[in-house]
C-alpha cells in the first residue's frame, strides 16, 4: 500500500516546519520507501507497517503541539510492490508520448 498523508500540529504558531520535521523524520528513519513534496508525505509498505509509521509520526509531533490534524489517503493493492515510483513513471511516459 502506498499512503500519502499530511501532519500539522495545531496552536504552535503559523510556523510549522519544525513540527513537520519531526514527522518526516520518523518515516526516513523507518526504512521504507517514502517521498515527501510541500503538501504530502508518501509512503509505501505492508498496511500494518504503514500504519505505525503514520502513528509513530503523529505521536512525534503530538509530542511537542497541543492539537494535532492528520488528513491520510491510502491506495490498498496487494501483491503490488514499488507503487511509489512506477506510478509517476506511468504517468511520465503518458506525458511523453
Amino acid at each position: 500500500m502506498i499512503a500519502a498523508f499530511s501532519i500539522t500540529p495545531l496552536g504552535v504558531g503559523e510556523d510549522v516546519a519544525e513540527y513537520v520535521a519531526d514527522a518526516v523524520r520518523v518515516v526516513r528513519e523507518s526504512g521504507l520507501p517514502n517521498h515527501t513534496d510541500a503538501m504530502f508525505t508518501s509512503v509505501e509498505g505492508e498496511w500494518d507497517e504503514v500504519m505505525d509509521v503514520v502513528k509513530r509520526a503523529v505521536a512525534a509531533v503530538e509530542a511537542r503541539a497541543p492539537r494535532v490534524s492528520l488528513v491520510l489517503k491510502a491506495d490498498v493493492r496487494p501483491g503490488v510492490t514499488d507503487a511509489l515510483n512506477s506510478k509517476v513513471e506511468s504517468l511520465e511516459r503518458h506525458l511523453a508520448g
